[in-house]
């Protein structure tokens, strides 16, 4: 995770066991929360980590501070991928690249829509706001850039761009469907440079107006 946003501020370095251990719990829960969601059992995701439960609890004592954990790492990694992508030649590339290349966006859009409790977490937490504020940021620069290149059609906003993945994502299906899935939605954000495409109706959405409920 970037460093920018801190797992926990004050608290002392990790010793490398017990920061191998939490990276692998993480790693675990993010694994099982992208299958089965976050109110997978703890001593689940202790197996996967190949750690005992009581070595999972004296790092996260609840789920709660789990949920946050992989909240946290997750949109640090997605917003390490945003700032990646604008290695690609063009805004277009950088915006396929964001879109496509990471697992930990999929992640981080399935965590708030798959549990109520798992949103208010999410939610309640000011790390996990400012990294996802950044990361919508990121894609709102990528997104308006993409306009002034002539790439992306100039009738949607950043916050469509958004909601649309959202709603891809919405019901857990197979890698080939959310593929063909994606480029039909990308194919329709590109621009139409012989004017044939229809109108949006209504008006451009608002960032503001995208959460995962």
């Amino acid at each position: 995770m970037t460093d920018e946003f801190p797992d926990s501020a004050g608290e002392p370095p990790l010793r490398a066991d017990a920061r191998r251990n939490r990276d692998q719990i993480i790693g675990a829960a993010k694994e099982l929360f992208s299958t089965d969601g976050p109110e997978v059992p703890m001593d689940e995701i202790a197996r996967r980590a190949s750690v005992g439960v009581g070595t999972l609890y004296r790092r996260f004592p609840d789920r709660e501070s789990l949920i946050r954990a992989v909240a946290r790492d997750n949109f640090g990694n997605v917003l390490a991928h945003a700032r990646e992508a604008d290695a690609e030649p063009t805004a277009w590339d950088s915006l396929v690249r964001l879109l496509k290349s990471s697992d930990e966006l999929h992640l981080s859009v399935q965590l708030g829509m798959a549990s109520p409790r798992a949103w208010e977490i999410i939610k309640s937490d000011q790390v996990v706001q400012d990294l996802r504020d950044a990361v919508l940021a990121e894609l709102d620069r990528v997104v308006r850039a993409a306009q002034s290149e002539g790439s992306l059609r100039h009738d949607v906003s950043t916050g469509d761009v958004a909601a649309t993945y959202s709603l891809l994502l919405r019901r857990h299906t197979g890698a080939a469907v959310a593929e063909r899935a994606l480029h039909i939605m990308l194919d329709g954000l590109r621009a139409d440079p012989g004017g044939t495409r229809r109108e949006l109706p209504g008006d451009p959405t608002p960032l503001s107006g995208v959460h995962p409920t």
